[in-house]
């Protein structure tokens, strides 16, 4: 049974600063996130909801059972609203809805959807009818962090038709040409430092308070990790990329969006669940529960260290055999550590290798870790 009316208790409320919604889409890459878990038939899949792209992502490897958890119950809607537009509506309908498409039919989609919500997703989306003519993949803080980059950074940087050629991509040696003779000027490289600073991402992707956390220059790590997916990667298949830069999806869609996905994942909807509570609380709650694939997004970010390897060893515990943890750090470095290394094991090298692959470049690691 979904639960979205639980009440926060009051620390996890202040801890995580709730106010606005974070997330109107998810910027982990589910291509990678797919492959690293290597869901079975049956599994029991559990997941960060964020906004629910990739919670409902693990439904197209037919799984038994997806539990979404999250202690935002925006966040909850926003996964309510999609699981109700995969009911009711067509895949170009869909993508109107999310913004991916222009459209001025967004309110009319949001009606088909709303006879299958709960009383509280209606109330709760009646009331924000100016954010679903956005286009709900656009309503979140980090969108609109992304947003103000686009529509009052970039134009001291690049004119239109140079951000239009940089998202065309083509071949590896002309992208490496285009990014070291016209796109990487001194103008991108100061203000992208001053934009990405470890104060602003820790702002845009959770609480500025989690900038205590942070080690290290985000700002250098980023810029060097931005010009890895603007020339080694191709930003024709990169949705992320051009979501920041135009404020839709041009040539590329997220995992959950593209239409080869979307009946798969209609067919598997009712799999999935959701529940306002923290990881810790449902584990907790549900002790007999075997989980076999987690998405543990970039959660663990927000947490001391101690803390992390509390929940870590919790997770093992609900785990069986086999049982697989993908999680990416954002600014701080979270990975198993030794103690632990008879019940967890490191999936080092395949992470490495689909992390070279990943299409969003917030991240500074991919983690992939199996239970012995």
């Amino acid at each position: 049974m979904n639960q979205i009316k639980k009440p926060l208790p009051s620390d996890i409320k202040d801890r995580a600063g709730f106010s606005t919604m974070r997330y109107g889409q998810c910027w982990e890459d589910a291509d990678i996130l797919i492959q690293a878990l290597d869901i079975k038939p049956g599994d029991t899949c559990l997941s960060i909801a964020s906004a629910g792209d990739n919670a409902l992502a693990m439904l197209t490897q037919s799984p038994g059972r997806v539990i979404a958890l999250d202690i935002d119950p925006a966040q909850l809607y926003c996964l309510e609203l999609r699981v109700a537009a995969y009911k009711t509506l067509e895949h170009h309908e869909f993508l109107k809805l999310v913004g991916s498409r222009p459209s001025e039919q967004r309110l009319q989609l949001y009606q088909q959807c709303r006879g299958v919500m709960s009383a509280a997703g209606k109330k709760y989306w009646d009331a924000r009818a100016a954010m679903i003519d956005q286009g709900i993949g656009s309503i979140g803080k980090i969108e609109q962090s992304f947003r103000l980059f686009r529509k009052r950074i970039m134009p001291f940087i690049h004119s239109k038709k140079r951000v239009a050629r940089l998202l065309a991509g083509g071949d590896k040696r002309k992208r490496q040409k285009f990014y070291n003779k016209q796109w990487n000027n001194w103008r991108w490289r100061l203000l992208f430092r001053m934009f990405f600073s470890k104060t602003m991402m820790a702002r845009m992707m959770g609480d500025p308070k989690n900038s205590r956390y942070i080690k290290r220059s985000v700002a250098t790590r980023l810029l060097a990790r931005t010009k890895f997916v603007l020339t080694e990667l191709d930003p024709k298949d990169n949705p992320y990329l051009q979501w920041i830069l135009t404020g839709q999806h041009i040539t590329a869609l997220p995992y959950a969006l593209r239409k080869q996905n979307f009946d798969m994942i209609r067919g598997n909807i009712d799999k999935i669940e959701w529940h306002l509570m923290s990881v810790e609380d449902y584990l907790a709650s549900h002790r007999e529960i075997v989980i076999d694939k987690c998405n543990l997004s970039d959660i663990f970010d927000d947490m001391t260290e101690e803390n992390y390897v509390q929940l870590l060893d919790k997770l093992v515990r609900a785990s069986g055999k086999g049982g697989r943890l993908a999680y990416w750090n954002r600014l701080a470095p979270r990975r198993r550590p030794p103690a632990m290394a008879n019940r967890l094991r490191s999936l080092e090298s395949l992470a490495d290798d689909l992390f070279k692959q990943d299409k969003a470049f917030f991240y500074s690691a991919f983690i992939l870790e199996e239970v012995v």
